[in-house]
């Protein structure tokens, strides 16, 4: 198997190639660092704000979601601009965006102006998380992207396992403000200079190699494929997520205590990465739309299963295992879904407009799974519920198989 560097753009000069990599790293540091200070700090700070201020934790949660409206709003003007001027000045943009805005967050005094800050925030997610590195990532990459695709997902896989702990410690030295204070110290001093120094070119991928050129982003957009395509990940995106926010919950219901249901989502964790590490072979050996819907078809049967399986506490384990491994897939199936069917030139913009009904289903993801517990008689139904949802999801996916389109 020939090094990443090498499979940069087909024959890419060696300059292109080390800058390549050099992007890689530099996105495994940033994302990971921003996913960790702007979503994964929030869960474990939330009781401690409720504590300090009198702030309801469902008001907390529901600023929480429309952060992530915002970003999944944002998003298709992110991609248009990373489209025409690269990933550099729009996640540099971002991230000095993020600086004042966590501070904002750790000063608030008020509710209004702690959501104020939030929304600001949703839209420096726009420009920091996974969506506008899957396209760097591709455009650099080309015919190598899925390996840098799944390097970036298994490092900033980790933005929890870093992070959570380390939020907490600064808490408890702290308090919740001195450590959103501290978080932002970090955006500054990793996030904005990393980010500085991502590659600086930005040619088009398909002036270069017209194996690369991608179809026009007003045709795709239009295509009956895209919608499908988009809707069938929005339902599984929105299926997996509720499942992550609701495993503990469903397991209490189950008899299990709140420690063996920690271990449940742990290996959930663990799952997502083997999901990671398969994905490149699976790639190799199928086809996009069957690939989609049999991953699609794996959260159904997962959230199913955990739906209808009672225990042993051994099993359910097995079966949080092959849930986070479908996850791990979904994830990778959203970033070369674009690129699988209609090429690499486009992707910025196609990806941002496609991510944005996605972003919108992640936000809704943990208010989903609680609010369909209470008509539904409980957790275990609102599972069931789900899964049907993610089958609805591979069902659609059948139909983004795309018709042959014009290019530029």
């Amino acid at each position: 198997m020939r090094p990443l560097g090498d499979r940069v753009h087909g024959r890419a000069p060696a300059a292109q190639a080390a800058g390549a990599r050099r992007g890689l790293a530099i996105l495994c540091v940033t994302v990971t660092t921003s996913y960790g200070v702007l979503f994964y700090a929030f869960p474990v700070l939330a009781p401690a704000v409720t504590s300090d201020t009198g702030w309801s934790l469902a008001a907390l949660t529901a600023v929480f979601s429309a952060a992530q409206v915002v970003a999944g709003l944002t998003g298709a003007l992110v991609g248009r601009w990373l489209q025409g001027r690269g990933p550099r000045p729009v996640m540099t943009a971002a991230a000095v965006l993020a600086v004042p805005t966590t501070l904002m967050i750790a000063s608030a005094q008020s509710l209004w102006v702690f959501t104020l800050a939030w929304m600001v925030a949703g839209a420096a997610m726009a420009g920091l998380f996974y969506p506008p590195a899957f396209a760097a990532l591709t455009h650099w990459f080309a015919a190598g992207r899925v390996r840098a695709l799944t390097v970036l997902t298994l490092v900033a896989g980790l933005a929890s396992t870093v992070f959570a702990p380390l939020t907490a410690a600064l808490e408890g030295l702290w308090g919740w403000r001195g450590a959103y204070l501290v978080l932002a110290l970090v955006l500054l001093v990793v996030v904005v200079p990393l980010h500085c120094s991502l590659p600086r070119e930005w040619s088009r991928a398909a002036d270069e190699h017209p194996d690369e050129k991608g179809a026009p982003v007003r045709a795709v957009v239009r295509s009956r494929a895209f919608w499908a395509m988009t809707a069938s990940l929005a339902l599984g995106s929105l299926t997996v997520y509720a499942v992550v926010v609701n495993l503990v919950p469903l397991l209490e219901v189950r008899g299990f205590d709140t420690t063996a249901a920690a271990w449940a989502l742990g290996l959930g964790g663990l799952g997502q990465v083997l999901g990671r590490v398969v994905y490149a072979p699976l790639d190799r050996w199928s086809r996009p739309v069957p690939r989609t819907v049999a991953v699609l078809g794996a959260c159904a049967a997962t959230t199913l299963l955990l739906a209808l399986v009672p225990g042993p506490w051994s099993l359910l384990m097995l079966v949080a295992l092959l849930a986070g491994t479908a996850r791990g897939l979904l994830t990778l199936v959203q970033a070369t879904a674009v690129t699988d069917r209609w090429g690499a030139g486009n992707y910025a913009a196609i990806s941002g407009l496609m991510h944005t009904p996605l972003m919108l289903a992640i936000a809704l993801a943990p208010w989903a799974g609680a609010a369909l517990a209470g008509p539904l008689g409980g957790h275990p139904q609102a599972f069931a519920l789900l899964g049907v949802v993610a089958t609805a999801g591979a069902v659609i996916a059948l139909a983004s198989r795309p018709r042959p389109l014009p290019t530029p």
